[in-house]
């Protein structure tokens, strides 16, 4: 059974840092793609990082330069990196992993974040 879990979150100010991981287990992490999700309040949920088992890693215009996305294969866990943080980065956010044996993805259950202006 595949198991994602974050944690990290919290409240904010504006311009501040956060740092959310998750642990996985059940699931061959090192050959894992991973990725952090966020829904703002009524809005869809959006890619913000990913990372591959080679290390490519990928983001949303709105953070780079702001967020830093990690993995470490030893310890099955990866990690967001949020600094410089914006009201309108204020979201649930979640961690993917996706197999690449059977390319289902798993989710996590969400961590919020809050920035306050």
């Amino acid at each position: 059974q595949v198991q994602l879990v974050e944690s990290g979150g919290g409240l904010v100010q504006a311009g501040g840092s956060l740092r959310l991981s998750c642990a996985a287990s059940g699931i061959i992490f090192s050959r894992s793609t991973m990725g952090w999700y966020r829904q703002p309040p009524g809005k869809q949920r959006e890619l913000v990082a990913s990372i591959t088992s080679g290390l490519t890693t990928r983001y949303d215009d709105s953070v780079k330069g702001r967020f830093a996305i990690s993995r470490d294969n030893a310890e099955n866990t990866v990690s967001l990196q949020m600094n410089s943080l914006k009201p309108e980065d204020t979201a649930v956010y979640y961690c993917k992993a996706t197999s690449s044996f059977s390319g289902r993805d798993y989710w996590g259950q969400g961590t919020q974040v809050t920035v306050s202006s």
